[in-house]
Formats: C-alpha cells, sequence, structure tokens
C-alpha cells in the first residue's frame, strides 16, 4: 500500500521543450519574456480577424500576446545557448529562433543584439539589476 505522502504528491513535471535540431531536452537559462503586440497585423498573424484587431489595438495600447513569449536554452548536444520564441498550444511547446523584431515586442527584456553606438560603461552600467555598483566609480584621496 502508498503511503499517504506519497499519493498526494501534486509536484510539477518538467516542461517537455526540446531542441529543435538535436531533439535532446533542454534546460532554461533565463526567465520568460512575455510578448505584446501593438499593430493589428501583429493580431491578425495570429489568428485573430481584422476587425477585432482593430478594435482591441483602438481599446489598448498594447494586448498581451497569451501563450508566446522570449526564452533563453542551453541545449548540451550544440553547447551554447540560444534565445527562443516559445508558442505553448494545448500543452504543447513549439519553438523557434528569436527574430530580431520579436524583441520590439517583448516586456522587461534588453535586447541582446546591442547598439554599436552604445559605450561599454553605458552598457555595463544598464544590465547592473541592483543599480548600485561601486566597481566603476574610483575615489582618489
Amino acid at each position: 500500500m502508498q503511503r499517504r505522502c506519497d499519493r498526494n504528491r501534486n509536484r510539477s513535471k518538467r516542461r517537455a521543450i526540446y531542441c529543435p535540431v538535436h531533439s535532446c531536452y533542454m534546460d532554461s537559462m533565463s526567465q520568460k519574456y512575455s510578448l505584446f503586440a501593438e499593430r493589428a497585423g501583429q493580431l491578425q498573424e495570429r489568428g485573430i480577424k481584422r476587425k477585432a484587431a482593430l478594435i482591441l489595438v483602438a481599446a489598448k495600447t498594447t494586448v498581451p500576446l497569451e501563450g508566446e513569449w522570449l526564452e533563453a536554452f542551453w541545449c548540451e548536444h550544440c553547447q551554447a545557448t540560444k534565445w527562443y520564441h516559445v508558442r505553448k498550444r494545448e500543452s504543447v511547446y513549439h519553438l523557434s529562433l528569436a527574430p530580431a523584431e520579436l524583441w520590439q515586442q517583448a516586456t522587461g527584456v534588453i535586447n541582446p543584439h546591442r547598439n554599436p553606438s552604445v559605450g561599454e560603461f553605458t552598457f555595463r552600467q544598464s544590465q547592473i539589476t541592483g543599480g548600485n555598483s561601486i566597481k566603476d566609480f574610483w575615489v582618489i584621496n
């Protein structure tokens, strides 16, 4: 007979996300960055009719896209971390490499293809999560 603590365990299972090239399990290396739409055309690409898309965009400035996000994954065979556009439909994950235009639709993410006109100091300061970095400021006494 099973113990009561074993019967009632509701631990979540790992997400079934596999490498599109090698079909091996991939480990997540970042948080999920949700996507949003600003134009009716972006909603139409996802199956929403033109009139409904225009009404949604007129009512809200941005519309969150359910079941879509950007996330970085590590593949053991590739030995690399890559950013993917993840779509979840009926408990099945569909992955594709994240195109550059999706970075403008993500919330709270810093574009990994950084602007070359931004200096190294400014870029480093933008990456700091705490905000107070002493290492770049030297006090001379």
